[in-house]
């Protein structure tokens, strides 16, 4: 159970009004209650996806393949 000291933090970014304006057209009529929620969640995606995209072999697992494709004579 967290602490009260861990509650969430908030901080303020601010985007230019246009954008504003968009993104609050954007989000009628879904699940978003505010912007704010809106640009969270399309942060929290962009940032899921680069995490996604990370190496998911890390070297040690390529030369165990390796080792395994030699033993089999794929590979010299």
């Amino acid at each position: 159970m967290p602490k009260k000291d861990e509650k969430k933090k908030f901080t303020t970014v601010s985007i230019p009004s246009p954008l504003f304006k968009k993104v609050e057209e954007r989000i009628k009529g879904t699940g978003f209650t505010s912007v704010s929620s809106y640009v969270a969640y399309v942060l929290r995606e962009i940032i899921a996806e680069e995490e996604e995209e990370e190496e998911p072999f890390s070297e040690e697992d390529k030369e165990r393949v390796k080792e395994r494709l030699r033993a089999l004579g794929y590979i010299d």
